[in-house]
């Protein structure tokens, strides 16, 4: 993803531009005590507050009429314990400034997602993942984080401080606090080596058990309307370090990825009917290639071509079923689908509400061309994925409540009473919260 969110004559638009809230006012704190100091003054003044980083949410999750929280002057590594192989890193962060300073430091997060345009609280407060065997999100990463809490207090959690916080805050979907620092598990930075290549969608379904056990971090995209897929395979790597070449790079990220593929989506959007050709060109397009970089490098790339998006997670052994219902769905309905759908998948992890909470997991994201009708796509494809548990991300578009997920996560009311402890009074209630959690 490219440039971030917008804020023009007192509006703010996400990134995906589907998003818009007139805040009463925006505020954007220097410092923890002065964070703490516009929370309190929000409840004195009666109004609402909620953070927003960089706007790359597709649900109204950061939407406000009151208080807009900007945390670009919170920003800065606090500092890096070697000891502990530990960074502690100022919430407004990008995770692309981290991911640079961390590797001057000779260090890396295990894993992370395919884009670094977020900041360090509005990606873990979300629960942005990659793809991982036995490496799961970025919050699953978190091993300590501060947050101004309700009545303007600063509650500091961890493992071993306030851990029933620590266990729900990690994935806190702006309802608990602000949050101020994160502490990130860090290891000394390694290379891995992406193996990308062409594969039949059947093959991929047939053998993905496989595919999956043989690879620390394997993903692939089906271009629906055909019956292909790329593939990704990342691993670590002894050596040596073997970058994509400057032009070759540009080629395909730039030029095919972004520059040929914006083309194909304005063609698709004036002529919906060149759609399945341009799926079966553009799912040719990209040839097989070997490189190998520090993580980052690997694991994210560029996309400035906008979209709308929604995202599933089911369980891990119901992605072939899953997968091939959405396949026949696309198929008998007259969609016209000019957006590759993305597959990964992330091991159980220990998180309140994290979509891989007590389960391994397989996601599901399906995506729009910005501006085109994405309604009957979205609506089909989350009736399939609700049918198998589905939960959904919680920054990507879906229709779900509260009574849906207190069914799909068994610790949901361990989440809504640590709520009700923290903020009883809603001061960081928006109508996205109001749904999603209850009243």
């Amino acid at each position: 993803m490219g440039t971030t969110a917008s804020a023009k004559n007192g509006t703010w638009r996400n990134w995906g531009g589907n998003v818009s809230a007139r805040p009463a006012r925006q505020v954007a704190p220097a410092s923890v005590e002065e964070l703490a100091a516009a929370v309190r003054r929000a409840a004195e003044d009666g109004l609402k507050v909620k953070a927003v980083g960089t706007g790359h949410s597709f649900t109204s999750i950061a939407a406000t009429d009151g208080v807009l929280i900007r945390p670009h002057l919170l920003t800065g590594i606090r500092g890096v314990d070697r000891d502990a192989m530990t960074v502690t890193v100022e919430a407004g962060t990008p995770l692309k400034r981290l991911n640079a300073a961390l590797a001057r430091e000779g260090l890396s997060l295990t894993n992370m997602g395919d884009i670094m345009e977020q900041t360090v609280s509005g990606a873990t407060s979300t629960g942005t993942h990659g793809t991982g065997r036995e490496s799961a999100s970025i919050a699953a990463q978190i091993k300590g984080l501060e947050l101004v809490t309700a009545d303007g207090s600063v509650l500091t959690c961890s493992e071993k401080e306030n851990p029933e916080v620590f266990a729900a805050a990690r994935i806190g979907l702006g309802a608990l606090g602000v949050v101020t620092t994160i502490t990130f598990a860090v290891e000394p930075l390694f290379l891995l080596t992406a193996r990308e290549e062409p594969m039949p969608f059947d093959r991929v379904l047939a053998e993905f058990d496989q595919l999956w056990a043989e690879n620390e971090h394997f993903e692939f995209y089906w271009f629906p309307h055909t019956g292909n897929t790329n593939t990704k395979r990342n691993n670590r790597s002894a050596g040596p370090e073997q970058p994509v070449g400057r032009l070759a790079g540009w080629f395909e990220d730039e030029f095919l990825s972004n520059g040929v593929f914006q083309v194909a989506q304005w063609v698709g959007r004036a002529a919906p009917a060149t759609i399945p050709s341009i799926a079966r060109i553009s799912s040719r397009a990209l040839s097989a290639r070997t490189y190998t970089d520090i993580p980052y490098k690997v694991y994210t790339s560029p996309r400035r071509v906008r979209f709308v998006e929604m995202e599933y997670a089911v369980p891990r052994a119901a992605l072939a079923d899953t997968l091939r219902e959405l396949k026949a769905m696309v198929d008998r309905s007259g969609l016209r689908v000019s957006f590759p759908v993305e597959v990964r998948t992330a091991p159980a992890d220990d998180i309140t509400l994290s979509t891989a909470s007590g389960r391994d997991s397989a996601y599901i994201a399906v995506h729009m061309y910005r501006g085109t009708p994405h309604h009957a796509y979205f609506t089909a494809a989350e009736r399939i994925f609700t049918a198998h548990e589905g939960r959904p991300h919680w920054g990507k578009l879906h229709t779900r409540d509260a009574e849906y997920f207190a069914g799909v996560y068994p610790r949901f009311g361990e989440f809504t009473a640590l709520r009700d402890r923290l903020d009883p009074e809603r001061l960081f209630q928006n109508d996205y919260l109001r749904r999603v959690l209850g009243a």
